[in-house]
């Protein structure tokens, strides 16, 4: 999942606004991340080797393939090295674990919703009345974890969900909305407000029967019923 930048645009809900604010910690939730240097540019200072990029293009086709075939939360290194054709060694040096992959895989659907929040066009962008931003969100949300629900559950594993970069991002696009709203103690009503977009969550859902846009539909009406 994409990592967080260390600066916030100010303010929270002005595209045109390019001043840029220090990042007080993401745990608090304080503001709208811009993503205009870290999470937009080229990914890492420096060109990578042909040989080094062509083992991660293979590592990440094969984890892809890998996640989909499978319970994300069973598949492990092994899996992944084998599937790849190359050995763990290799592997642990450039991922950690097997939620380090699914995070990576994710990272691009997730950079370009974050493009869409800070300079798309309304509701999703800014523009738009915050509960009408807060149901675009929840309905981007919806669909991408439609698409990738098995990369966000490996992903999720052992509560990594809320250490990821990108959770710091919706945390604290969700809370810039509840304090545009004059929603009292927004603090408390973040983690609440996500605690639905969680890949286990979702497919609960879907295998009790609920379609897509009955989830969306439903945090639609949640959204509204918080912000008005």
């Amino acid at each position: 999942m994409a990592i967080l930048s260390k600066w916030t645009r100010c303010p929270l809900n002005d595209a045109s606004n390019r001043t840029l604010c220090p990042l007080i910690p993401p745990v608090s939730y304080r503001a709208e991340v811009d993503i205009g240097a870290d999470l937009l540019g080229g990914g890492d200072a420096g060109a990578e080797r042909a040989d080094a990029a062509r083992n991660r293009a293979r590592i990440l086709a094969a984890a892809a393939e890998v996640f989909a075939g499978r319970d994300p939360r069973s598949v492990t290194m092994e899996h992944i090295a084998t599937a790849a054709g190359v050995g763990r060694g290799t592997l642990y040096r450039r991922y950690p674990n097997t939620a380090a992959i699914a995070v990576a895989l994710l990272d691009e659907h997730e950079r370009a919703l974050q493009r869409q929040l800070i300079s798309g066009e309304p509701p999703l962008g800014p523009g738009a009345p915050p509960a009408e931003r807060l149901s675009a969100f929840y309905a981007a949300m919806v669909d991408l974890l439609d698409r990738h629900a098995d990369l966000a559950l490996g992903a999720e594993v052992g509560g990594a969900r809320f250490s990821a970069g990108a959770y710091g991002f919706w945390a604290a696009h969700v809370r810039a909305l509840l304090v545009q709203g004059d929603v009292a103690d927004p603090d408390a009503l973040v983690d609440v407000l996500l605690a639905p977009l969680a890949a286990e969550n979702f497919l609960h859902q879907r295998d009790r029967g609920l379609s897509v846009a009955q989830i969306r539909g439903a945090l639609a009406r949640l959204a509204h019923a918080i912000l008005g």
